[in-house]
């Protein structure tokens, strides 16, 4: 049974980004998007016009600087190998405690078709003052040119402002 991590929340958090539920290389690092292929944190630092590190703590700070959190909607489940289209016997997080703790949330982006499918199916969108956004995956899974991921990522600067 994969497990996820526990969210990267503060109280100052606005912005909450779902992915469906680490990776292996994710896994064994103990780290959110871990994948050397994978662009997330690159993207994010790209919209945030500041310089790219590996560190991961620095990458924490990163996200509680601009109010950024980030969490997965699968609690845990069933899956060999990385491929979202692989998980079997899911179930997601707590999203009502979630939503009552961190009350500042007012716009959830979805990384990737999955997480999004899953969060309308088990979860849905019937929350009030919450925007929901399903934006294209970071995953080295999805031969996308950067280019065209930050595209369709700069909603997040445009939200932030």
């Amino acid at each position: 049974m994969i497990e996820c991590f526990e969210p990267l929340i503060d109280n100052e958090s606005k912005l909450l980004i779902l992915g469906s539920i680490p990776g292996i290389k994710s896994l064994e690092q103990a780290k959110y998007y871990a994948h050397p292929r994978n662009n997330f944190w690159k993207i994010l630092y790209t919209l945030f016009e500041e310089p790219y590190g590996a560190d991961y703590e620095k990458k924490k700070n990163f996200l509680r600087r601009h109010h950024i959190a980030v969490w997965d909607v699968i609690k845990h489940c069933k899956r060999e190998g990385s491929l979202d289209t692989a998980i079997k016997d899911d179930e997601t997080n707590d999203f009502d405690w979630l939503f009552k703790t961190y009350p500042n949330i007012h716009t959830v982006l979805f990384n990737g078709t999955k997480a999004y499918q899953t969060f309308n199916k088990k979860v849905g969108f019937a929350y009030k003052d919450i925007s929901f956004h399903k934006l294209g995956s970071t995953s080295p899974a999805h031969a996308i040119a950067f280019e065209d991921r930050i595209k369709d990522w700069e909603i997040i600067r445009r939200l932030m402002n």
